[in-house]
């Protein structure tokens, strides 16, 4: 632990006393799509003191309270007095999420503690709107005329089943409206108090065209400013030793001192974004609705948005270029009508991804030079214009500079479609159901290179020697006393590892839920989901020896197939994955099973409900590639899906419309983690299985009070997530050239402060990884009148606790664990008629609070480049907004 992070923690402990919530009283409604503007405006003038918001959680418009499950909500005036522009600032202000990420567009969320650390399907559920679009790294989107942010606790795979294992989170886009001619601009300015300034631009505008057809359009800037400076090493790591890489130790040309002048740059970590959203609403008959919609964002941001402590505070030292180039579209159409007394609503989307990536990566060559002699020959290659001579004469004089950078080209194309219907209203009771269908391809293209590397001097040998039997090879020759590398450094253009791959996923599922008032106090909810999914993955994965000697396996019949044995010269140069043609590896995984849910809610009094909630989800499994160890390769067993089976009690109170409380109390048992592991020797490639079952113990809550002018908000959530029974490690087995976890393994001399032995990779009870204990958050808003004008001002304080980093227990030890900290917002604005002006500090005493630590590579190999990636430093602006 740094001094700065024992003081931070220290300072914290005193802080733990503090309540801590979010503001969540304000009115919104319902989307249109799903026929709910009418029943929301409906119930909400019904409420009296509490303004409520009203979700669509359980695909009808209800009101928060009585929605009989642990879920938050940020309505529109929230988001906009928390300064909300993206996906980490709402789910910092959501208790039961946390996240985890390398900055913009490469961020995940999870739940409760559910954190997976492998597997091809994402944990959580994320909507825009009523379209999943669900991916690793979940796209930023930007947060402005927006009604609401549902996040819905727990699994939600009954009706929503697209990777809603440990909850779901839904972004509600506000929907054109007829008749009302109304639009609106929103001006910041902006600044990182160590850091640069920033600013965003917004509007938007709602046309009636005509009586039934409405047009609403959005459209933003956004520049903000960084606050991470890359600065010289100066001939230095981090940790104060010689920034030299010793590539070889007979020969001083194989030595290389690194060197970043030409890329320091203070506050580097920029962001510039701009995107729009149109979207039309048309009502041809009465009773139908068509809602067609498109949004569209193009996110570039620069370096790390992480630091190395042992560089200094928001410091690193980065030796190339870090880019990312993020552009997406979704369209989606929503059209919602009647057939006889059926409600029914068709939802189809369409979601399009581009992701560029330029990554330095120069670490791993730190990391893999230090360990020594062995190694060497992975990193040590000559230009071909130094060199002279030819066969055993050659001599080199150039040597290429090792550094490595990461290249990635990723495309993500999601189509979904859910039809659903709904009983008629005059039924006893009431029943959702309806079919889903989604097919998702992620085609991925990733260089691991060192620049020039696919021109680096050849070394031929005439004959005799050791080598005798290759006609070339690279890197420093065994008269100059290096180790070379036998046949062509690069597989493909500058890359020494790629990976190109393609891999598809289809879900289909049908689903039903449904409610019955056994009294009318006192209403039943069933629900299941059917559903299959299947995976295929193809391509290829590896080094140039692995391009070389490709063969490709079948996973759902073991066949063998793709580049032939043994290879020919041609055949070495049409096998490298070229259209997939002839691939190394082709994966297929296909699964089927069934989610339930079932709720008991009970109206004890006006404004108080009382419920208990039992509900399951699920996340398939898969099949990893074969890996090579050795010349050998080496085959993966297949890892089993993943459930999670939730018990929940809770209740949701409102008291004299002056207090609201709202808790629930829950255990989630999760069974077959999966869980990604680097296997030693296999050229970096990880395989992921299962590293067994843990559970999840915990409470959420929120309330509000009401004291005059004062408005008091506060939830927060308390998850005790602890592994039950010993997660035993996996082993290569040279007798059947097979990879798996082992059958069974013992503590040994394992005691508490100790580590357990090889064979236990965390022993049971060991805590689940990157979830505090406890995350809060308090806000107390002053509302008054300033003369004419409407008046507020604003207190927030944000809390968590530490949290650890990964399940393995050696490897978080070599990490180490985050410490809590707590961080406060300040705001304070006035309005009149149609026009406002906010001022805003948040993280005002510029705490440094850590989310999460990250590595360039393996945490074995890389713990000693990690970074840490802290809350947004402080940061302050002044908002103008204009409405019409």
């Amino acid at each position: 632990m740094t001094g700065t992070q024992a003081l931070q923690q220290g300072n914290s402990r005193t802080r733990f006393i503090r309540l801590l919530g979010i503001t969540t009283m304000l009115a919104g409604l319902a989307s249109p799509a799903l026929a709910a503007d009418d029943q929301a405006t409906a119930v909400a003038e019904e409420e009296k003191g509490f303004e409520e918001i009203i979700v669509t959680a359980t695909r009808t418009a209800t009101s928060i309270q009585k929605v009989p499950i642990s879920m938050q909500a940020l309505s529109a005036d929230t988001l906009q007095q928390r300064s909300v522009k993206g996906l980490t600032d709402f789910a910092a202000l959501i208790p039961s999420v946390s996240f985890a990420g390398l900055g913009p567009g490469r961020t995940e969320v999870y739940f409760r503690g559910i954190v997976p650390a492998g597997g091809a399907y994402p944990a959580t559920g994320y909507y825009l709107d009523d379209i999943s679009i669900n991916v690793n790294g979940l796209p930023d989107v930007h947060v402005y005329d927006v009604e609401r942010i549902e996040a819905l606790s727990g699994p939600q795979g009954t009706l929503f089943g697209a990777g809603s294992l440990a909850g779901t989170i839904r972004v509600i886009t506000n929907k054109p409206k007829l008749g009302e001619f109304s639009g609106g601009m929103d001006l910041e300015a902006n600044k990182f108090g160590g850091g640069d300034f920033g600013g965003q631009a917004q509007g938007f505008i709602n046309i009636p065209v005509t009586e039934t057809l409405a047009i609403r359009a959005m459209g933003y800037y956004r520049k903000e400013g960084g606050y991470v400076d890359n600065v010289a090493n100066n001939g230095k790591f981090a940790d104060g030793s010689p920034a030299i890489l010793n590539l070889g130790d007979e020969n001083p040309l194989t030595s290389f001192t690194l060197n970043n002048a030409s890329k320091t740059k203070n506050n580097y970590n920029s962001i510039d974004e701009v995107g729009g959203r149109l979207s039309l609403l048309w009502e041809p008959v009465e009773g139908w609705s068509i809602n067609p919609q498109i949004t569209a964002q193009k996110q570039i941001s620069l370096g790390y948005f992480g630091f190395d402590p042992r560089v200094g505070d928001l410091q690193v030292h980065d030796y190339d270029d870090t880019r990312q180039n993020d552009q997406w579209y979704q369209a989606q159409a929503t059209i919602h009508g009647h057939i006889g007394d059926f409600d029914v609503v068709s939802a189809t989307g369409y979601f399009r991804r581009n992701i560029k990536l330029l990554n330095d990566y120069t670490y791993y060559t730190v990391a893999y030079d230090s360990f020594g002699p062995g190694y060497e020959s992975y990193l040590q290659f000559f230009d071909k214009a130094g060199c002279t001579g030819s066969g055993a004469s050659l001599r080199c004089s150039t040597l290429l500079n090792p550094t490595q950078y990461y290249s990635g080209n990723r495309h993500e194309r999601i189509f979904t479609q859910e039809l659903r219907m709904k009983t008629p209203e005059s039924w006893p009771f009431d029943v959702t159901f309806g079919g889903f269908y989604q097919y998702q391809k992620n085609e991925i293209n990733d260089d691991y290179a060192t620049r020039g590397l696919g021109n680096v001097a050849g070394y031929t040998e005439a004959g005799g020697g050791d080598r005798a039997d290759f006609a070339t090879s690279f890197g420093v020759p065994d008269t100059q006393g290096g180790s070379m590398i036998l046949g062509t450094p690069a597989v493909k253009r500058d890359a020494f590892y790629i990976t190109e791959q393609d891999r598809v996923t289809r879900d289909y599922a049908v689903f039903a839920e449904g409610h019955y008032n056994i009294t009318p106090a006192l209403k039943i909810t069933g629900g299941i989901r059917y559903f299959w999914t299947e995976l295929n993955v193809v391509g290829f994965a590896g080094v140039a020896a692995s391009a070389q000697n490709v063969r490709s396996t079948v996973a759902a019949t073991g066949q063998a197939g793709g580049c032939p044995t043994p290879l020919s010269a041609t055949e070495r140069l049409t096998c490298l994955n070229t259209n997939f043609s002839r691939p190394d590896h082709q994966l297929i995984y296909r699964e089927q099973g069934q989610t339930h849910k079932i709720a008991l809610d009970w109206q004890v009094a006006p404004g108080k409900m009382i419920y208990a909630n039992y509900s399951t989800g699920f996340r398939p499994g898969g099949q990893g590639r074969p890996l090579r160890i050795g010349g050998q390769v080496y085959a993966v067993a297949p890892f089993r899906s993943e459930d999670l089976t939730n018990y929940e009690i809770g209740f949701k109170t409102t008291w004299g419309n002056v207090f609201r409380l709202n808790a629930a109390f829950y255990l989630e048992k999760w069974n077959d983690l999966q869980y990604t592991v680097v296997v030693a020797g296999a050229q970096g490639a990880g395989i992921t299985g299962n590293a067994g079952n843990a559970e999840v113990k915990g409470v959420e809550f929120d309330a509000d009070l009401r004291l005059g002018k004062f408005t008091i908000s506060t939830s927060g959530s308390y998850n005790d997530g602890k592994l039950k029974g010993n997660f035993c490690n996996f082993a290569a087995n040279a007798a059947t050239l097979s990879i798996a976890q082992l059958a069974s393994c013992t503590l040994g001399a394992f005691a508490p402060g100790n580590p357990p032995t090889p064979e236990v990779a965390a022993a049971d009870g060991t805590r689940l990884p990157r979830q505090p204990k406890f995350k809060g958050t308090t806000s107390v808003r002053f509302d008054t009148m300033l003369g004419k004008m409407d008046a507020y001002v604003q207190g927030a304080a944000l809390y968590q606790t530490g949290a650890t980093q990964d399940l393995n227990t050696e490897l978080n030890d070599l990490l180490g664990n985050s410490a809590g900290f707590v961080s406060f917002d300040f705001s304070a604005g006035v309005k009149k008629d149609k026009w406002s002006v906010d001022v805003f500090i948040q993280n005002a005493f510029d705490r440094r609070g850590i989310l999460t630590t990250n590595t360039f590579c393996s945490i074995s190999i890389c713990s000693g480049s990690s970074r840490n990636f802290p809350i947004r430093p402080q940061f302050f602006g002044v908002k103008f907004g204009q409405r019409f």
